[in-house]
């Protein structure tokens, strides 16, 4: 499975495009921020027309960011009607009830695509769901089990410090991802990639999932270069450069992360690291 998050409609998301394209994947994940329309409708056809030549073959699952958002003071106070009318997903067949969230298993992977911009506090229809879409995960049929965000939980980047999307999110939902064993925690927003150390309340974890920041897709935004010194202990890898990564799943205890920056022609591994699957470890059990 690939992950690129950010993407936009440059000659990096090109590049990225590109990369892609050329190496064998099942399907793409992206956690928000798909076509930078700042609400001219034009610049979201531009957008189907620049991803259809992959996304026609094989599946993208995406979920929504800011950019998506969309709501206009006094014109137009309805979030994400275009987001929701052209990438409907499958959030019925999981038992949601929004686009905005939802859940699907691929390749021995169970998939949670949730909505940092649509309400996530433990009284929220989002909590409620996700608390029962974790009860009912069969880790002997999938045994990974994945999380993507938009707006990223850590991040030692300079930009997006602070924000009640991450920090909040964080706040109300961390210990129920963590009860479950997740293995890994994607998110976006931030213009560069950054993969942290298991983590659980802001330090090392044995039984935690691995945060990994991939909002280096492409946006015209550019990137964003300026980082927390000294680094957390916590974070392992960080560096402001355009990319994607690939979550290859090799059997129910092992899988490998790859990311790849744009800069190398070939697909060259920029940051590389195998996971352990948590829910098999004998410390961690759920």
């Amino acid at each position: 499975m690939h992950y690129a998050g950010d993407l936009g409609q440059t000659e990096w998301t090109k590049s990225t495009l590109d990369h892609i394209n050329k190496s064998n994947y099942d399907m793409l994940l992206l956690p928000g921020d798909l076509a930078y329309s700042y609400i001219f409708q034009i610049l979201w056809d531009s957008f189907g027309h620049l991803v259809d030549p992959l996304a026609s073959r094989r599946p993208w699952m995406v979920t929504q960011g800011n950019h998506e958002v969309e709501k206009i003071p006094l014109l137009h106070r309805e979030p994400f009607t275009a987001y929701n009318a052209r990438w409907r997903m499958p959030y019925e067949e999981s038992g949601s009830d929004s686009n905005l969230y939802y859940s699907f298993d691929v390749a021995g992977v169970h998939v949670i695509m949730l909505g940092s911009y649509t309400d996530f506090g433990r009284e929220s229809k989002q909590y409620k769901w996700l608390a029962w879409d974790l009860k009912k995960v069969n880790r002997k049929k999938t045994p990974w089990l994945v999380v993507l965000v938009h707006a990223p939980w850590y991040n030692s980047n300079a930009h997006h410090q602070g924000e009640s999307e991450s920090v909040d999110m964080k706040a109300s939902m961390e210990d129920l991802l963590y009860q479950f064993r997740v293995d890994v925690i994607f998110g976006g927003h931030v213009h560069a990639y950054e993969r942290f150390t298991r983590v659980y309340k802001d330090k090392h974890d044995k039984c935690g999932p691995i945060y990994i920041t991939i909002g280096d897709g492409g946006n015209v935004e550019g990137l964003a270069t300026e980082y927390i010194d000294p680094k957390p202990k916590i974070s392992l890898f960080r560096e402001a450069n355009f990319g994607h990564g690939t979550l290859e799943v090799f059997n129910a205890t092992h899988a490998l992360w790859n990311w790849h920056k744009n800069d190398n022609d070939e697909a060259i591994t920029s940051d590389s690291v195998w996971l352990t699957n948590l829910s098999l470890k004998s410390d961690c059990h759920v």
